[in-house]
């Protein structure tokens, strides 16, 4: 008899958690556990049934009720990457992982602030936890549930280093602190502190409570206003201040290898796509044409 993967009102199916014991045990960060049991979860609600009983069949009929719903191909991919877990990991059926289809799709160049408008961005914020919490997320290139999740203790002063813990796909790793974020975050510690919100053992950015962190959706919203009040016309959430980070450490001509490991990326693939927007970069490069001095330029007259 299979299990669901849905819960009773008053307690957690077994399949449930297997699936959550199998996450933790390779680290996955709280929102990916989320959004993990929310994609198997879909699958339970399409299926009727516990997801564990799907068939080949069933799985290609799910995936182009997806599509027809009009889900774009990042969300389908996401949901592939949960269920491809859910089948090799939790219910040892890699032959069913097998028959999900990743979809290609091309990646749009992301929104990048200049430096000018990152300044103005930081500076319309209205309290000073709010300016902490967008520096480090530009200052270090940190995603925004990275940033939701340091404490008070992951700050290394002494070696000059943030640490993040369980980032993306689990991975620890150690992100830049500067000097100027340094400086600002013992402005905030000072703070928060004297409110009695800060804690050694907690949370370096506290949500409505000093136990509990800030939330990512506060965060995104954080940065939303700042930037209408700073009367920037892009489209900017807190993953433009990590892009930002990396295109003008890649434009200041910092090795992307280097930019790679600083924002945890796993494949060099994915931090090349910032070339792509490194304005700077692209101006530096003589173009080969110039090289042949087919066009005469007018000598500058002395002065």
């Amino acid at each position: 008899m299979t299990t669901s993967l849905v819960p009773a009102a008053t307690s957690i199916s077994p399949l449930r958690q297997r699936l959550i014991a199998d996450m933790t045990m390779r680290r996955f960060s709280a929102e990916t556990q989320r959004n993990y049991l929310r994609d198997v979860g879909r699958l339970a609600s399409f299926l009727g049934r516990s997801p564990d009983t799907a068939s080949a069949e069933d799985l290609r009929r799910f995936q182009i009720a997806l599509q027809e719903a009009g889900l774009g191909v990042p969300t389908m991919n996401a949901i592939v990457s949960a269920l491809r877990f859910f089948f090799v990991h939790t219910i040892d059926r890699p032959d069913l992982a097998r028959k999900l289809v990743r979809l290609r799709y091309p990646r749009s160049l992301p929104d990048v602030l200049s430096p000018d408008e990152m300044r103005r961005l930081l500076g319309a914020t209205v309290c000073l936890k709010h300016l902490a919490a967008l520096s480090v997320a530009y200052g270090a290139g940190l995603r925004v549930a990275e940033v939701a999740s340091l404490k008070v203790g992951d700050i290394d002063s002494t070696r000059m280093l943030l640490r993040v813990e369980r980032g993306k796909g689990g991975r620890d790793r150690n992100a830049m602190l500067s000097a100027d974020l340094l400086a600002l975050l013992r402005e905030w510690w000072i703070e928060g502190h004297r409110q009695g919100i800060l804690h050694r053992e907690g949370w370096l950015f506290p949500g409505q409570s000093w136990d509990r962190p800030i939330s990512t959706r506060q965060l995104h919203r954080i940065v939303v206003e700042a930037a209408r009040a700073a009367a920037i016309p892009k489209r900017v959430g807190p993953h433009t201040l990590r892009h930002s980070f990396a295109t003008h450490l890649l434009e200041d001509g910092v090795d992307i290898r280097v930019i790679q490991v600083l924002l945890g990326h796993a494949k060099l693939d994915t931090t090349a796509l910032y070339a792509k927007v490194a304005v700077r970069t692209v101006r530096a490069v003589v173009s080969p044409l110039d090289r042949l001095a087919l066009v005469p330029r007018e000598e500058a007259s002395p002065g």
